[in-house]
């Protein structure tokens, strides 16, 4: 089994709140990021496939391919934006850094061929903070 990485980069702005909760009570759970006037944050995103070469091509998976993919289905969709107001495949969720590393595995898994699996999601919200989500 071969894995091939690619890394892109967004920045995103979000909010931490839940509903449900009085404005004290979000406060003591999410601190700052209960902002009512949001934070963003420059995420570094690490999408990881893994499968057999190509015999002809030597290639897993052409990386221009999976960049575009990505782009396409993650990174515009995504790349400032308020993840809370503006990203349909976010509306009404908690906006974590643990619930968009799932999404994005889901806005991405359908759109690659068959003989090629997604393994991970690698999301970094700040330099010592990342989520890994591998699909379960």
């Amino acid at each position: 089994m071969v894995y091939l990485t690619r890394i892109e980069h967004f920045n995103a702005a979000h909010r931490l709140y839940n509903p449900e909760w009085s404005s004290e009570k979000n406060e003591v759970v999410f601190g700052k990021c209960a902002n009512a006037n949001w934070h963003g944050h420059n995420y570094e995103l690490y999408v990881t496939i893994k499968g057999q070469p190509n015999p002809d091509t030597g290639f897993l998976f052409d990386v221009k391919k999976l960049s575009q993919l990505i782009l396409q289905y993650v990174i515009e969709p995504l790349d400032h934006k308020n993840l809370n107001l503006d990203v349909p495949f976010l509306k009404g969720r908690m906006c974590s850094t643990e619930i968009l590393a799932v999404a994005i595995w889901k806005q991405l898994e359908p759109h690659l061929p068959s003989d090629v699996q997604l393994h991970c999601i690698k999301l970094y919200e700040t330099p010592r903070i990342f989520v890994e989500y591998f699909g379960e």
